[in-house]
């Protein structure tokens, strides 16, 4: 089985497209939790994924990234923080929120938080999405490690976690804020109406060309006036290629 074959099996057996990542560092990875497998070949990693749960975890969690952290870059998150509260509050009364790729609940849930200081009501709960199913069940329970909230100010701790055992436990009035679920950005529908989309650090894994599609769906899924916030390794060239006007340092508003 070669990785073109290997890739059409991943997609039959969990509806993930490999095919529109970007191959060289792809096949790296996948080469590297094989060998950890003591699989020889794809053909026998592939019937071993099949019959091993925890060999299929640690597939699914080495080729869909998962890093992140609760207001990664901060001082871009800050500015995020200003444009919500000083812009984007008081063009839409009430806010639709996506946190596209949202990884352990980091993401979105720093934004729950940011809405809650602000005192911004929200149109619905905050979406959350990811490709991996037992990511999100992890971010559903949204127990944290101290380490894992290094960005997260003492108020905020204090204000919004319940330290348990030495882990920090979010708060039920964040996590409510919050509907998680399953979603790929290749192959799946993008729901529309958003007022502020959130994906950060993870079109740099993909194709030019399926980076660009993406873009343009999450374009198309935005409100005229609502943002888009990328990651810091993500600055979009040409930004009204997809409608959209750059605002401040990673953050976009779309304009057409």
């Amino acid at each position: 089985m070669d990785f073109d074959l290997f890739y059409d099996w991943v997609e039959s057996y969990f509806r993930i497209n490999l095919h529109a990542y970007k191959q060289k560092q792809l096949q790296r990875r996948i080469q590297t939790i094989m060998k950890q497998s003591g699989a020889e070949t794809l053909t026998d990693y592939s019937v071993i994924i099949q019959e091993n749960p925890l060999i299929r975890k640690d597939f699914l969690d080495y080729i869909t990234i998962n890093v992140t952290e609760f207001f990664r870059n901060k001082e871009l998150f800050d500015r995020f923080e200003e444009i919500i509260a000083e812009d984007l509050s008081k063009k839409f009364p009430k806010l639709k929120i996506w946190s596209a790729a949202c990884s352990i609940g980091s993401e979105p849930y720093s934004l729950a938080m940011i809405l809650h200081r602000q005192g911004i009501k929200l149109d619905q709960q905050i979406l959350a999405t990811d490709i991996d199913e037992t990511i999100l069940n992890r971010a559903k329970k949204g127990i944290y490690k101290e380490h894992e909230l290094k960005n997260v100010s003492l108020p905020d701790r204090s204000d919004f976690f319940l330290e348990e055992d030495k882990q920090y436990v979010l708060q039920d009035r964040i996590k409510r804020a919050v509907d998680f679920k399953k979603h790929d950005l290749v192959i799946d529908k993008y729901e529309k109406g958003f007022h502020a989309i959130v994906c950060r650090n993870v079109t740099i894994y993909f194709k030019n060309e399926v980076k660009e599609d993406i873009y343009q769906k999450f374009s198309d899924s935005l409100v005229l006036g609502g943002l888009f916030f990328t990651g810091a390794t993500e600055t979009i060239y040409r930004p009204e290629k997809y409608g959209l006007k750059k605002v401040a340092s990673f953050i976009y508003e779309k304009v057409s």
